[in-house]
């Protein structure tokens, strides 16, 4: 595209981890832990290939939906992107700061929601005088209400969530990476978060957003990407590659 401006460079990325495997294709680390307390055979250590030989170029202003079944290496092309797994091979390159936020992101449970929003806009770089500027915009946002004064420990999940999108979503980011997080938000709270990734894809950054609903890619994002097995199947306008995926899934 002419003049548009990469932030984003996947080339020919491929992502593969190890897995324990027990007996009869089964196990977890407690039961390798277990195996070598008693000195027995190592468990079976499995390779996954979870991406393999991706390529595309995200820019300034595209904010993009990724889309596939379950198991398709759409988080864990998240998390390579953001730095957080090494390449087997090919390579992502960025320019300016990846933010990654899912459902798991950290958060202090034993700390309140009012602390959480204080180290967790310190942690992304905000001055104390620009926290305090934006705390009240940001409970607002999560919508948790009073229960910012009482332990994160004490949310259910969509109050977590929903906590940790308005968190991150306060500051513009070069690159954010949405994995899920508005997937256990209400229907008020998700309107809400679509038009804010609207506003941070406005602002020139770039957005990637994993989600299973297909609406709320249709609405945010201008363009998509359809993983397949760890296979990039198709990278285009959002309306083309989610009618191609829905095709897919009724024919299948």
């Amino acid at each position: 595209m002419a003049g548009a401006e990469p932030t984003v460079i996947a080339d020919k990325l491929d992502i593969i981890y190890k897995v324990i495997a027990g007996q009869g294709g089964k196990g977890t680390a407690a039961t390798a832990f277990r195996r070598i307390l008693k000195r027995q055979d190592r468990p079976t250590i499995r390779e996954v290939h979870a991406v393999k030989s991706v390529s595309f170029t995200a820019n300034k202003g595209d904010a993009i939906g990724v889309i596939g079944r379950n198991g398709s290496g759409k988080s864990t092309l998240l998390r390579a992107i953001a730095g957080l797994l090494p390449p087997a091979s090919g390579a992502v390159y960025t320019s300016g700061q990846p933010s990654l936020l899912g459902v798991n992101a950290a958060m202090m449970n034993d700390l309140t929601g009012d602390r959480n929003v204080v180290l967790g806009c310190l942690a992304m770089g905000m001055s104390p005088a620009e926290v305090q500027r934006r705390y009240d915009e940001i409970v607002e946002f999560s919508g948790i209400g009073d229960f910012i004064d009482l332990p994160m420990s004490t949310y259910s999940s969509g109050m977590a969530a929903r906590l940790k999108f308005a968190i991150a979503s306060a500051k513009t980011h070069d690159i954010l990476l949405v994995d899920e997080a508005l997937a256990t938000g209400d229907a008020e709270f998700r309107v809400r978060s679509e038009r804010r990734i609207k506003e941070l894809r406005d602002q020139a950054g770039t957005v990637f957003l994993v989600s299973h609903s297909l609406d709320v890619v249709h609405e945010t994002c201008n363009r998509a990407i359809w993983l397949d097995a760890g296979v990039l199947k198709l990278d285009g306008p959002v309306e083309e590659v989610v009618a191609a995926y829905v095709h897919s899934t009724r024919a299948g």
